[in-house]
C-alpha cells in the first residue's frame, strides 16, 4: 500500500533548539534533521521537508504564515496529501487559527512543537513530531481544517490556547475540550468541527490591528494614539463578557465611527455576551456603539481574523460578516 505524501515545513522553535554560547537554547536544527531524528516516520508517510524560517516564535510574522499557507497551497495542489508545520509553542494557537482560515480543501493541515529543547531529558519534540504525522497521514483528519497536536492530544485550530509555561501538557482547549487523541499511533477522533469561512491569501500585506487588554481603572487614554500610531482595526479584550469602565465607552464609540472595533473577553474562554448587560460600558452599549462582538474567539485570534479581513475588504459589513461565524 501506498503511503501518504506530506509536506513538512519548519520555522523553528524550541524543538529545534540547542544550547549554544549564550547559555540558554537557540533554533539550531531544520527540518531534515527533525525526521532524521524520528525513525518511525518512514512508517507513516513519504515526508518531504524544508526550513523556510528558522525563528524563535515570538518573532515569526502574520506575513510568514500568509507565506507558509501559500507553500502548503502550493503543496496541495503538486499532489501532497497533508502537511506538518513545526513551529515554537508560543504562537502556535496564533499560527493554527491563520492556516485555519487562509489554506482551503479537506486536506489535513497539522501543527506542532515542543515544550522541551532537543537535548533536553524527556525532550517532546520527536513524540510530537510523530503524531503530528500520524494526524496528518490520517483519513479521518480530512475536512477537519488545521489541527494542533501536542502531548498525544489533537485541538481544533479555533479553540486552542497555551495555557502553561513550562508543562508538556500545556495545551488545551478549554470551550470544548481536545477534538482527538493519537493512541497506539492511530488518530482517534471523538467529535468533529465545521470549516468557517476561509480568508484568500492576498499579496497585500497584512492590515495592522491593535490588541488592548482592559483593566481595572483603566481610563482609554491609549484611544487616543491607535490611528496616530497607523493601526486599521482595534480588538478589545473587556472583562467578563465584554465590558468596560462606562467613562471609556464614549471613547471607543468615537474612535469606532474611524476604524472597526472588535469586542472580544480577557477571560480565558467562553463567548462575548450580546443582550444581557445594559449599564453603560456593557456589551449592549457597546455594540450600540459600533464595537463587533468577537463571540467565542480569544483577543489574539479576533486581531488575525480582523487585520486578514481588513486585508482584503475595509467595509464594515465585511468585518460584520466576518466574525458572524464565529457567534
Amino acid at each position: 500500500m501506498t503511503l501518504p505524501r506530506l509536506l513538512v515545513l519548519s520555522l523553528g522553535g524550541t524543538i529545534t533548539m540547542m544550547p549554544d554560547a549564550s547559555g540558554g537554547i537557540t533554533p539550531k536544527l531544520g527540518a531534515a534533521e527533525l525526521i532524521a531524528s524520528v525513525p518511525d516516520l518512514a512508517a507513516v508517510a513519504r515526508i518531504e521537508a524544508s526550513s523556510p524560517f528558522r525563528l524563535a516564535s515570538p518573532s515569526l510574522s502574520l506575513a510568514n504564515l500568509v507565506d507558509v499557507a501559500r507553500r502548503i497551497d502550493q503543496g496541495f495542489k503538486a499532489g501532497f496529501d497533508g502537511a506538518v508545520v513545526i513551529q515554537g509553542t508560543d504562537t502556535i494557537e496564533e499560527s493554527a487559527f491563520i492556516l485555519d482560515l487562509l489554506v482551503g480543501g479537506d486536506k489535513p493541515v497539522v501543527i506542532t512543537g515542543a515544550m522541551r529543547g532537543a537535548d533536553a531529558p524527556g525532550a517532546d519534540g520527536s513524540a510530537n513530531l510523530l503524531s503530528a504525522c500520524i494526524v496528518a497521514a490520517s483519513a479521518e483528519a480530512r475536512g477537519l481544517g488545521a489541527l494542533a497536536v501536542l502531548n498525544y492530544d489533537i485541538h481544533a485550530a479555533r479553540f486552542v490556547q497555551k495555557s502553561h509555561t513550562a508543562l508538556p501538557s500545556a495545551f488545551a482547549s478549554p470551550l470544548t475540550g481536545p477534538v482527538g487523541v493519537v493512541a497506539e499511533r492511530r488518530a482517534r477522533f471523538f467529535m468533529r468541527v465545521e470549516r468557517t469561512p476561509l480568508v484568500p491569501i492576498l499579496d497585500a500585506p497584512p492590515a495592522p490591528v491593535a490588541l488592548l487588554k482592559w483593566g481595572m481603572g483603566e481610563d482609554g487614554r491609549l484611544l487616543s494614539a491607535i490611528r496616530v500610531l497607523g493601526y486599521e482595526g482595534l480588538v478589545i479584550e473587556g472583562m467578563g463578557a465584554g465590558h468596560v469602565p462606562a467613562e471609556v465607552a464614549p471613547l471607543l464609540g468615537e474612535l469606532a465611527e474611524q476604524m472597526p472595533i472588535v469586542l472580544a473577553s480577557r477571560a480565558m474562554t467562553g463567548p462575548v455576551f450580546t443582550k444581557t448587560y445594559g449599564y453603560p460600558g456593557a456589551e449592549i452599549d457597546l455594540i450600540g456603539r459600533g464595537l463587533v462582538p468577537a463571540g467565542y474567539l480569544s483577543g489574539l485570534k479576533a486581531r488575525l481574523l480582523l487585520s486578514l479581513t481588513l486585508s482584503s475588504a475595509r467595509t464594515p459589513s465585511a468585518v460584520g460578516a466576518a466574525f458572524a461565524a464565529y457567534q
